[in-house]
């Protein structure tokens, strides 16, 4: 693979001609019985545009299992995170039936043995994501759930917000909010800067900003941690900063699509880019893009969101909202973090693999003796092609397809065992 040596069955693992985060010199990583057993200098003195890289964790995929298996599976869903350098995923609970019970927890736990990255179910934080009873958050939690999300679905009865971090506050873990005021977004369905171009109903920005406004405060006045998905706008990264600023329990996220891709881009190439939250204004990217460098923006959260290609290729009102993303984070963050002297690598791993493992409350995979071995490896250059063909997903949706990249991922190792290679 790539002129990669594995000896694999035949005894320890060995990744030679990588470079270290930060480093240099190129080195071995030698992998014995699922731990990095050696880190030495590499035979070869030339340095290899390749860098060996700790595990990607992912806080928002979508892998449809049980119930949308036409659209993903958890083993197909997981072959696709490996592909994008991802160990772990946290699997939202808007399945059939949904994950908001000890025992489905569980089910999905089992489904999951042996997949391509280990998965972590999050519950659903509102009993069949209806908005209108929260889940026995201290039951899950007890059995390991660290993440209540009703995402696809917005928690609006601020009481049961209210409620929920109350219990998180005591209990540990964190509310993830789908932030979607169904009052101010009404039918809408891309940006309203565009809709009259697109001809349908607009989504205004507001839509989003009242309800992270509005949970801030809750988080503020409760002390649960509150966790923003897919942020959208200038005036959401406004508001997450301040409340930084003084000291709130909240952190957010952002997709890889919300950091490139801008609502011309949806007037253009039509119902394929439907997503929710809409792509926005090329000034909303710009603001994330800078949030993710500042640490306003805690994580990338791929908000994988796999469908079949017939509910994509409807008109504007009907397709399905959501596009693939797992596979191609990688090159696309690594482009919003270069710098004039090369990829911010250390902030990637922090935006990709530190901080959401912290903030979903598993081990951060590291790159050092005596560590589980969970990582990838990344090959700079190119220009490769996004080609969706190629993909792993069983959905064909990613909005980069044809897309130059100048980074790849070529193998990921989970717990010594390679899951992705290519």
């Amino acid at each position: 693979m790539t002129g990669l040596p594995f000896v694999g069955d035949l005894g320890p693992l060995r990744i030679e001609g990588v470079r270290l985060t930060g480093e240099s010199t190129p080195v071995t990583v030698t992998v014995e019985d699922g731990v990095i057993k050696d880190i030495a200098p590499a035979a070869r003195t030339s340095a290899p545009l390749r860098l060996i890289l700790p595990g990607f964790v992912d806080l928002h995929t979508h892998l449809r299992q049980p119930g949308f298996e036409a659209s993903e599976t958890i083993a197909t869903g997981t072959r696709a995170a490996a592909a994008g350098g991802y160990t772990d995923v946290f699997a939202m609970a808007n399945t059939d039936p949904v994950t908001d019970t000890v025992e489905r927890v569980e089910a999905m736990r089992g489904m999951a043995d042996g997949a391509s990255a280990r998965v972590h179910p999050n519950a659903a934080a509102t009993r069949g994501l209806a908005g209108g009873e929260l889940v026995d958050v201290r039951a899950l939690r007890e059995c390991g759930v660290t993440v209540f999300s009703d995402d696809g679905r917005c928690v609006e009865n601020e009481a049961l917000v209210h409620d929920l971090l109350v219990q998180l506050a005591e209990a540990g873990g964190m509310f993830a909010q789908h932030a979607q005021s169904t009052a101010l977004v009404g039918p809408g369905v891309v940006n309203s800067r565009v809709a009259e171009a697109v001809g349908c109903a607009g989504w205004p920005p507001v839509g989003e900003e009242a309800i992270v406004a509005r949970d801030i405060a809750i988080a503020r006045a409760t002390g649960g941690r509150l966790h923003i998905c897919h942020v959208s706008t200038r005036r959401s990264v406004d508001l997450i900063r301040w409340a930084k600023s003084v000291g709130a329990p909240v952190s957010a996220e952002v997709a890889p699509h919300h950091l490139l891709l801008t609502d011309e881009d949806a007037v253009r190439r039509g119902p394929a880019l439907k997503v929710n939250p809409p792509l926005r204004s090329r000034d909303d990217v710009e603001a994330l893009r800078e949030a993710v460098r500042d640490g306003t923006i805690d994580a990338i959260g791929t908000d994988h969101a796999p469908h079949p290609a017939e509910a994509k290729s409807r008109p504007w009102e009907t397709a399905a909202f959501g596009l693939t993303a797992i596979e191609t984070a990688l090159p696309i963050v690594a482009e919003v973090l270069r710098t004039p002297h090369g990829v911010d690598w250390p902030r990637l791993v922090e935006v990709m693999s530190a901080t959401p493992a912290r903030h979903g409350g598993v081990a951060a995979p590291r790159i050092e003796v005596g560590a589980d071995a969970d990582f990838c490896v990344v090959e700079e250059g190119g220009p490769w092609q996004v080609r969706a063909d190629e993909h792993h997903s069983r959905s064909r949706n990613t909005p980069f397809d044809g897309l130059a990249v100048g980074h790849r991922v070529i193998c990921t190792v989970l717990a010594g065992r390679v899951t992705h290679s290519v």
